[in-house]
């Protein structure tokens, strides 16, 4: 089931008073797509063929998780995912001045009605996602969809003005940010709200103490054991949602049960079925990821392994 705009009494409305994105982003937000893909376009060919972007960093995470790719082969996965991630930025750029039914035009939305069915029972749920795609679209999309409140896990950024200006974008349609950090206190001290909480799961868990260490992409992978701690915590029910590229500009979000409520797991199951669609998900469409990304600076010791390997 795809699904539509829902009416004006289930969306969040928009904050007239909310501070708007800076000037030459509204700016170029109003440049028509058509525009915006060409400079995607040219942008991606540079990063590609005249100034490559983190080349090294790219083409070696592509050919540890895809040792079986010929030349041509990775050069054309490598070359789709510059222009892929150019075009993420320019539509990150245009949702500045989307309207909601623009925004739902471009992402349809497959089998909401699994988590809609706890929500509309009371029951809180988690949702959780990988950088596949244009996984801002997927926060807005939700946002607007959904009905309920919507809170999402960020990792603040760096530099203070993009902080702000992603913010803007982020919660233009109503959702409600909380860093990663202070996530699972959040989640304890509002558990009797009845809201959807997201979280992009697939980074790497440099500041965390506690990590989960498996083989993805055919390598030794540390990943967050956030999205189990949360479910220990409150028991209740995990979707993953998978997100794909239909065409330019256009893509599909589906939702899948990762875990019951109140399901009892061993320590790292839900991190492994996590795990494992996300690789299926990257497998399906290699350019989708951001290979660009340092994710394997994290290096699993030789104490960790001779554990694994005795376990």
């Amino acid at each position: 089931m795809t699904t539509t705009a829902p009416d004006t009494a289930a969306a969040p409305a928009t904050d007239p008073a909310e501070p708007r994105s800076a000037w030459w982003v509204r700016l170029l937000s109003r440049t028509p797509f058509g525009l915006l893909y060409a400079l995607a376009g040219f942008v991606g060919w540079l990063a590609f063929r005249v100034f490559p972007y983190r080349e090294r960093i790219v083409r070696e995470s592509l050919v540890r998780a895809f040792p079986d790719f010929d030349e041509a082969r990775l050069r054309a996965v490598m070359r789709d995912y510059y222009l892929g991630f150019a075009q993420m930025f320019v539509e990150i750029i245009k949702s500045a001045t989307m309207t909601p039914e623009q925004i739902l035009t471009r992402v349809e939305i497959r089998d909401l009605e699994l988590p809609l069915a706890h929500l509309e029972a009371g029951q809180p749920v988690l949702l959780v996602a990988a950088h596949q795609c244009n996984w801002e679209w997927m926060l807005l999309a939700l946002s607007l969809t959904l009905g309920y409140p919507l809170d999402a896990a960020y990792k603040p950024l760096v530099d203070s003005w993009a902080e702000r200006e992603m913010k803007k974008l982020r919660t233009r349609f109503g959702s409600r940010l909380v860093p990663a950090k202070d996530l699972l206190a959040d989640i304890i001290k509002r558990r009797d709200v009845v809201r959807a909480i997201a979280m992009v799961a697939d980074q790497e868990p440099t500041n965390s103490e506690t990590k989960h260490w498996t083989r993805f992409l055919n390598r030794d992978t540390a990943f967050y054991l956030g999205p189990e701690e949360i479910t220990r915590v409150t028991r209740v029910p995990v979707f993953f949602i998978h997100m794909r590229r239909l065409a330019r500009g256009h893509y599909e979000m589906r939702f899948q049960p990762l875990a019951q409520g109140g399901e009892t797991l061993p320590s790292g199951a839900l991190t492994e079925r996590y795990v494992r669609l996300v690789e299926e998900q990257i497998r399906a469409a290699p350019p989708d990821w951001p290979w660009s990304h340092k994710r394997w600076r994290l290096k699993k010791s030789v104490y960790q392994s001779r554990a694994r390997s005795s376990a």
